[in-house]
């Protein structure tokens, strides 16, 4: 009997050895898996079919060096001895960064149109090598939806190390993002050197992390590091708006005949320093002055043999600039036969919630399209820390950078996706669920492996379940009880109006009806309640994730009042026990864009320890709200709630 435990322990310890071996992000367009498997641990050579393949052999044999198998390269085709690793390029009808890997008992053979390709199959066969001594025979045909899959930061606002840049260029590279957009200008900061004009980076003409920028050798090697990883640097100088930096340095506005000739001066320095294919000139959120502005700078730009990309809606741009839409504008854009355009449009962390961005990004269809064409080019996931940080890795942890992008890593490769934008997982039907529980299990595997000591704030969400009664009309009095909250409510007597799934519930999105959230008819003065049960196989004490209004990253929000979850009365109990809101560090600081957020989000601050008993424990939630609108644009209404146990590391 005991032999007999042990087989299935083992067999059930392979099985799931095995899924998480073929756990890969992107998922591959195609994959047959085989039996039998492959013994990495014995590879002695990496045989590549031309010296162009060179470095990518080097990318691979790191990967090799890092799991303890020392490997040599050579040139021409692979001889007797096995087990051995082939790279090949192929010319064929394959798109450019197309792939097939294919495994066998006796080799690893990648091949590919394009340098790139290979990369990439050395990225997925790196994620097949967890388990250091053998991989799973396969086959994979695999190519991009997309051909520009892109991450912008802003550094701007809040410079970065570029160790911290390196980091995340890194993740980029490792699920196949190709595009690396660099946000240097900005109101409050003009981060790149200039010989010519060294005042654009003297610290007193900066507002946050003065005399903080980038040298000419650390852009240099930027663009380098990108390049060694098939990621293109997108270098963008915003004009003419949010150049109050600019107009600090110079003393002059760049719409102005003067501004625009040391504008000239500057990007002929750029052009003729680093050579880069596209170069971005924002034009957006500022009101032109000098019609002759966009279209002056444009061609100016083009005269270098760049390619311009300018924010859609923005400036008066030419035929021939890409549009990067950040607004409702697709449809706009692809009826012009000649415009080419990205995808950025809710595609800004500083306004997602961690567990809502994951969602909204999956479920995405970027350019309102299945894959790429001529004009629909892709999209670009966007990094806004506007409000200051106190600390650079604040930047990727309060915004969730890195579930996040695995995320759009995915859906930007694989395409598809539904239309509409939508804030939570049970929106689009059971197909669209099931596809995001496959791929949170992916996820939640990939954190593991891959992200130990680095910013993850993400949980399993899709167990989570809700029962949504109302909705009760509180006529503006938040604090108005109803049936849901009193003793002797029963939940096994009551039919909810409504169920829902996840960590975080959004009921109404604050750009509803744009985003769709829970509510259907959502309406103002009301009020809602939500149950789930947690079981607990003993009395214990547990962390757990609660929020009612994850602040954005990018206006000024205010902080809650103390005593308060939010500024909508909102309460939540444990087992019939009121749970206490957080001693908020700053409650009641009127929003402040240069006061860094230090535990107004549930994601960064320290969890709630919570008494849980044996057996099932009750979880109520009460979510009133008043009206819709918010005092100001700094401070919409977020209608939401979370509530999730939190994550051990």
């Amino acid at each position: 009997m005991k032999r007999l435990i042990f087989f299935f322990v083992v067999i059930i310890a392979f099985t799931n050895t095995i899924k998480a071996q073929v756990a890969l992000i992107p998922q591959p367009t195609s994959l047959n898996l085989k039996e039998g498997s492959f013994p990495i641990a014995r590879v002695k050579t990496i045989y590549i079919s031309s010296e162009a393949l060179r470095k990518e052999a080097f990318v691979l044999k790191e990967v090799l060096q890092g799991m303890g198998i020392s490997v040599a390269i050579k040139t021409g085709n692979a001889k007797k001895i096995t087990p051995y690793v082939s790279l090949s390029l192929l010319k064929s009808t394959q798109k450019k960064e197309a792939y097939q890997l294919s495994i066998n008992q006796k080799r690893i053979s990648i091949t590919a149109e394009d340098n790139a390709g290979v990369f990439y199959g050395i990225q997925t066969l790196k994620q097949l090598s967890t388990n250091k001594r053998v991989i799973p025979n396969l086959e994979i045909k695999d190519s991009p939806a997309f051909a520009w899959r892109g991450y912008m930061v802003d550094v701007g606002r809040n410079f970065q190390s570029i160790a911290l840049l390196k980091q995340q260029i890194d993740v980029m590279a490792a699920y196949k993002l190709n595009i690396f957009h660099f946000h240097f200008t900005e109101d409050i900061a003009w981060r790149l050197a200039s010989k010519q004009y060294p005042q654009l980076t003297n610290s007193d003409n900066m507002i946050r992390n003065k005399g903080q920028f980038y040298t000419e050798a650390e852009f240099k090697e930027l663009i380098n590091y990108c390049k060694d990883r098939h990621i293109t640097l997108v270098p963008e100088i915003d004009m003419p708006g949010h150049s109050a930096a600019f107009k600090r340095a110079m003393g002059v506005d760049m719409q102005s005949d003067s501004g625009v000739h040391i504008l000239k001066n500057i990007l002929k320095e750029f052009f003729t320093t680093y050579n880069l294919p596209y170069f971005h000139i924002g034009a957006d959120e500022v009101k032109i002055t000098n019609k002759n502005f966009v279209p002056e700078i444009s061609a100016f730009v083009e005269s270098f043999g760049k390619k311009t990309v300018g924010w859609e809606p923005g400036g008066n741009f030419n035929t021939t600039t890409i549009r990067q839409l950040w607004m409702d504008d697709a449809a706009v854009i692809a009826g012009k036969n000649d415009i080419q355009y990205i995808d950025s449009r809710h595609l800004y962390l500083n306004h997602m919630d961690p567990l809502e961005s994951v969602v909204t990004i999956f479920n995405r269809q970027l350019c309102d399209v299945d894959s790429g064409n001529a004009k629909a080019l892709g999209a670009t996931l966007c990094l806004w820390p506007d409000r200051r940080v106190a600390n650079e890795d604040d930047a990727i942890k309060m915004n969730a950078v890195y579930p996040a992008m695995l995320a759009f890593a995915e859906r930007a490769w694989l395409g598809g996706g539904y239309a509409g934008w939508v804030a939570n997982l049970n929106l689009n039907g059971d197909k669209a669920l099931n596809l995001f529980k496959d791929f949170e299990t992916r996820l939640l595997i990939h954190k593991k492996q891959y992200f130990k000591g680095l910013p993850f704030p993400y949980q399993q969400q899709s167990n989570v379940t809700w029962q949504l009664y109302g909705p009760f009309k509180n006529d503006g009095d938040l604090t108005k009880q109803f049936n849901p909250e009193l003793p002797d409510f029963n939940l096994d007597n009551e039919k909810p109006a409504l169920t829902a799934l996840g960590g975080t519930i959004i009921l109404r999105h604050w750009w509803a009806p744009k985003i769709k959230a829970v509510l259907p008819e959502p309406a103002e003065n009301t009020t809602w309640y939500a149950f789930t049960k947690i079981w607990s196989d003993q009395d214990t004490v547990k962390d757990f994730w609660i929020g009612f209004n994850n602040l954005s990253r990018s206006p000024a929000t205010d902080s809650p009042l103390a005593g308060t979850w939010d500024n909508h009365k909102s309460e939540i109990w444990l087992n019939g026990t009121l749970i206490s809101p957080p001693e908020w560090k700053n409650a009641g600081q009127k929003g402040d864009s240069e006061i860094p957020l230090v535990d107004e989000g549930y994601e960064y601050r320290k969890p709630t320890t919570l008494p849980l008993k044996k057996g099932w424990n009750i979880i109520r939630v009460k979510a009133p709200i008043g009206s819709f609108k918010g005092k100001n644009w700094q401070n919409p209404e977020k209608w939401m709630f979370t509530f999730i146990q939190s994550p051990t590391n």
